[in-house]
């Protein structure tokens, strides 16, 4: 039987793709298949193969000074006495009775190459496998409508940390990146039952309507709480994606592989280019309660790459069954207040 909550989120989803298909999308007649990447694979070894393996390092070296040794005794004996002026002057390390009154050098490196495989994609950059940690090296402006000098549609990391150093991104955690002139980017990832993704379109909900103080039960489950109140245009986020739409200034999007489409990628998060976002409008959500949320329709802007579609086969729809978000940081920490944000992001820039 289908409860009274599939029956209105197929409805809003129906509304939706409409809406989408009255833009007039330039989907191209072939969509490519994403491409595989080689994972990473780190062979861990047991401690007692480490240990073998480091024990027959030192046999190596302690064959190659006792073959030495022996070559240095034949041409010149050496006295007794000298032995044991060695073993004083040295008697503060610690030394196994065989290397006993020998001298070892204790300097000498064995280089051995990483075992560790690198990825291989032209649409990769030098940050592409960054993740956490360290002071963030950028060479361009997050805070720019439009394209990133360098960056091509296409590129792909491994973390929100790679995409932020390239400043495709800025923000680590949050779905919008905020402007005076309206949004620079959004990450979608995650996202609510009801938005649709045709990859050349998008609708995506705005933030809000959480109580960020938690409950009394769950004090600090802020992503997660459900929706009590109205979400607005004043809230500093949904206000910049609504200036985008009367300012008409490009927005870059991200794609992360938590979102129900088949144009997420399958790992990490992708760059897909420019998209313009063509209304901005307010209705019930799909929440208990029916409080509003702010929704935007996204088009993509032409003369860019193809989008890759996901090589796996997978359910398009998901999402949760509550109507809230999913619980996923790259959406709804967007709900954070504008102090917080602001400084979250002049700190990365």
């Amino acid at each position: 039987m289908v409860s009274d909550y599939e029956r209105q989120r197929d409805l809003n989803k129906k509304r939706n793709e409409e809406l989408l298909l009255q833009l007039g999308l330039e989907k191209p007649f072939f969509e490519p298949k994403e491409q595989l990447r080689k994972k990473q694979v780190k062979e861990k070894e047991s401690k007692k193969e480490q240990t073998k393996k480091r024990k027959l390092d030192d046999d190596d070296f302690e064959n190659d000074d006792d073959d030495q040794e022996e070559e240095d005794e034949e041409e010149k004996p050496r006295p007794r006495k000298a032995l044991k002026e060695d073993n004083a002057e040295n008697s503060s390390l610690r030394r196994s009775s065989r290397n006993r009154g020998k001298k070892m050098d204790y300097q000498r490196e064995k280089k051995i190459s990483s075992p560790f495989p690198k990825f291989v994609d032209t649409k990769e950059t030098e940050n592409s496998n960054v993740s956490g940690g360290g002071k963030m090296n950028r060479t361009q402006n997050p805070k720019t409508y439009g394209s990133i000098p360098g960056v091509e549609v296409g590129t792909w990391w491994a973390t929100r940390e790679g995409c932020s150093a390239d400043a495709i991104h800025a923000p680590w955690v949050g779905g919008i990146a905020v402007g005076p002139h309206g949004a620079y980017s959004v990450a979608l990832s995650g996202g609510y039952d009801d938005d649709v993704d045709v990859g050349y379109a998008f609708t995506y909900t705005g933030s809000g309507g959480r109580d960020l103080k938690g409950t009394k039960n769950a004090p600090k489950n802020l992503r997660t709480a459900p929706q009590s109140s109205d979400q607005t245009f004043d809230n500093n986020f949904n206000k910049a994606l609504k200036r985008s739409s009367e300012t008409r200034k490009p927005v870059r999007v991200v794609r992360g592989f938590k979102l129900q489409s088949k144009y997420g990628p399958s790992e990490g998060y992708r760059y897909d280019g420019l998209y313009y976002i063509e209304k901005a409008w307010i209705e019930p959500g799909l929440n208990a309660g029916r409080y509003k949320v702010c929704k935007y329709a996204f088009k993509r802007l032409p003369g860019q790459p193809p989008l890759p579609v996901r090589n796996t086969e997978e359910d398009e729809d998901g999402g949760s069954a509550d109507g809230e978000a999913e619980d996923d940081p790259d959406h709804e920490v967007q709900g954070q207040s504008e102090a917080a944000s602001e400084a979250v992001e002049d700190e990365e820039s």
